[in-house]
């Protein structure tokens, strides 16, 4: 079966780290770009991330600097370093997969929880 799940979620307070875990199974990930987004309560979901296929790496102006996204090929797993953690990134996180040459090839997680307090 096709599965993204995520791990690493949990509570931590104002200026801490996390390291969120996306991995993958049923399919490979060499061929997807890959993302990583959150929604926090009553907001839209958000782009917090990104990694090509060529891997250059794009961040949102909020995270950049704080936020670190990486892939292990060995593992089929994605990551996302977070620190400097603030309660604005309270949030559900989720990884999405979409493979760019058959587009409805497009895979989310079931998401992780991520709570910060002040």
């Amino acid at each position: 079966e096709v599965r993204l799940v995520e791990s690493g979620g949990g509570l931590v307070q104002a200026g801490g780290s996390l390291r969120l875990s996306c991995a993958a199974s049923g399919f490979t990930l060499d061929d997807y770009a890959i993302g990583w987004f959150r929604q926090a309560p009553g907001k839209e979901r958000e782009l917090v991330a990104t990694i090509r296929r060529s891997g250059s790496t794009h961040y949102e102006d909020s995270m950049k600097g704080r936020f670190t996204i990486s892939w292990d090929n060995a593992k089929n797993t994605v990551y996302l370093q977070m620190s400097e953690l603030k309660p604005e990134d309270t949030a559900v996180y989720y990884c999405n997969a979409r493979n760019p040459f058959y587009p409805n090839y497009n895979y989310w997680g079931q998401g992780t929880q991520v709570t910060v307090s002040s």
